[in-house]
């Protein structure tokens, strides 16, 4: 039975049932005493599944503590043998990379490892219109035309299976480190190094872990063969790994696995040597986008991740890891130029594909959202799907046709485990190639095959809806008073960084505000201003004008609402004020 709704809302502006996030209230009281903090924090460390005594650890988590042994990966010391014997022969070695954020990361990180060690690694990120999402025939054929002896495919290759049959046949050795949902067939390699391998025991200590933070594990690993080989000399030092855990960081935010654990570490480590911009590739992309010397988890998941993914969705694939890879500052700033650019045109195409999918006719008694469309960019579709799925508050899919194939890119809610729905339709003969996570997955598809393909997704996320049916809640941490909205309140809050996915920005909501005034703002968002009390709220709410939220905010000044969002400080044009970042709002 569902505990009541938090300040009564049964159904917010936005369609969501608002709840308190859930704490023991001894476990709070304890931390509270034990490490002298403030009732506030103890409470949401508990709510967060901190107990006493990792307390210390969660708020200075260090890599240190929570790093494992590589070597308990399955086939990591396969993986690491090969390598070392590639650059004892002076091999030709090939880092085959995702085109995402993660991808870029995991390619680069590579590339610089073995820069350090004197080796050039060849780049190679498939082309997301002409080759599609992983490893393919064409790709390992020509790796091999060149010299290529081994490639090593980051954030992809797990359900690679023809291609890498190819790669064999042609001599090509290959490792891949992933960490996509495997079957319990592999795909034939020298080695696959994935913590969510079926057959791995470590999944549930590191099954959250993106690529790029596997492919540092590797490079641990590989570091620390080198070091007992011998193959570091006074003329040829040791590297730094820690220099790249911004790298590390970077990926781990952008593809949103939960900031736990070994994950917590990586970002809060990374994101000290991002704001010390020892990448130049870091730093020019930074500039480009405006952000200032602080780096916290914002900055990389919204500012600097969606134009590292650019030159994929609209531009070159590659761009992204060439960037973030390079030494010469000029060259830097060329790259990061074209990528701002690139995203600013990828907004505006993302915006014209929702416009056109939102006006599609679909029948919304079904499980989900699964539209097919001409001309639609493939770049964007994720993206697209993403904001469907939270307008609509059930899983979405959309596939972007093309000369008879579709490409897919889907995003889900709640329990319903999108990655494995998509290895099923594959497994059944429904796709030419599909993968992803719970959360997220993309697809190829022939078009005469797409409305099996729908029927087969209406069947099966519908069984799994009617199991656990999905419940759209905004979860809040508590009330405060708008009086207590100071610089003060937001340094107490900032211990609990990074946030992200498994450690969220603390949500609060303020009850009884009366709306002053509200603005639109660059069409899209809304700015309010409202009285509590004796306590005055500088609010604004982002692409409100795209739900129910805007117009509803809009429609109430002089009334009375709640108020749920994140607490900010602003600083735009030189102010410094406490702003409330809005998530949704409902009548008080």
């Amino acid at each position: 039975m569902m505990n009541a709704p938090f300040l009564g809302v049964e159904t917010s502006f936005t369609g969501r049932r608002w709840v308190q996030r859930t704490y023991d209230e001894r476990q709070a009281l304890a931390i509270a005493q034990r490490h002298s903090l403030p009732d506030l924090l103890a409470r949401s460390l508990s709510a967060r599944c901190v107990d006493v005594e990792g307390c210390a650890s969660f708020l200075d988590p260090r890599l240190r503590e929570l790093m494992p042994d590589p070597s308990r990966l399955k086939d990591m010391d396969r993986a690491v043998s090969r390598f070392v014997l590639a650059l004892e022969k002076k091999e030709s070695i090939a880092v085959f990379g995702d085109y995402d954020v993660d991808g870029a990361t995991s390619s680069a990180l590579l590339v610089r490892f073995a820069r350090a060690l004197g080796h050039q690694l060849r780049l190679y990120i498939p082309d997301r219109m002409a080759e599609g999402y992983g490893p393919n025939d064409a790709a390992m054929r020509t790796l091999s035309e060149e010299g290529v002896k081994l490639v090593i495919c980051v954030d992809c290759g797990t359900t690679a299976h023809a291609p890498l049959h190819i790669a064999k046949e042609i001599g090509l050795d290959v490792i891949v480190i992933d960490h996509h949902a495997a079957e319990i067939q592999l795909p034939p390699c020298v080695a696959l190094v994935n913590p969510n391998r079926m057959d791995e025991t470590l999944t549930a200590q590191l099954g959250a872990l993106a690529a790029v933070g596997v492919t540092y594990l590797f490079v641990v690993a590989v570091n620390r063969a080198l070091r007992e080989a011998r193959f570091y000399t006074d003329t040829r030092p040791e590297p730094d790994l820690r220099k790249w855990l911004d790298l590390v960081a970077l990926g781990t935010v952008c593809d949103v696995v939960k900031l736990t654990g070994l994950n917590r570490a990586f970002v809060a480590q990374g994101l000290k040597v991002m704001e010390a911009r020892g990448n130049v590739g870091v730093a020019a992309l930074a500039r480009a986008a405006g952000v200032g010397q602080k780096m916290d988890t914002f900055a990389a998941g919204f500012m600097l991740g969606p134009r590292v993914n650019a030159g994929g969705r609209v531009g070159k694939s590659d761009f992204g890891a060439r960037l973030l890879s390079i030494e010469d500052e000029q060259e830097a700033v060329g790259l990061a130029e074209r990528l701002n650019m690139w995203n600013a045109e990828r907004r505006a195409i993302e915006a014209d594909v929702l416009v056109q999918a939102e006006t599609m006719l679909f029948d919304e008694a079904e499980p989900l959202t699964f539209l097919a469309g001409e001309n639609w960019h493939p770049g964007v579709i994720g993206i697209v799907a993403s904001r469907l799925k939270d307008k609509f508050h059930r899983p979405a899919m959309i596939i972007a046709l093309d000369n008879g194939i579709g490409k897919g890119s889907g995003r889900s809610v709640g329990s319903v485990d999108l990655g494995a729905v998509v290895i099923a339709a594959r497994q059944a003969g429904l796709l030419i190639n599909g993968g992803g996570h719970k959360m997220a997955a993309g697809l190829t598809v022939a078009e005469d095959k797409i409305q099996e393909l729908h029927d087969f997704f209406v069947e099966h996320i519908g069984k799994r809806l009617e199991a656990e049916p999905f419940v759209p809640t905004l979860t809040l941490d508590g009330l405060v008073a708008a009086t207590a909205l100071d610089a003060t309140f937001i340094e107490k809050l900032s211990v609990l960084e990074p946030f992200g996915t498994g450690n969220p920005e603390p949500r609060f909501a303020l009850a009884d505000c009366k709306i002053i005034r509200t603005d639109i703002v660059a069409e899209r968002h809304v700015k309010i201003i409202a009285s509590q009390g004796s306590g005055r709220i500088n609010g604004i709410a982002f692409r409100a004008m795209e739900n129910g939220l805007g117009p509803a905010l809009l429609g109430m000044v002089g009334q009375s609402v709640h108020l749920a969002g994140h607490v900010r400080r602003d600083t735009w044009q030189g102010r410094d004020r406490v702003q409330l970042l809005i998530d949704d709002a409902a009548k008080a």
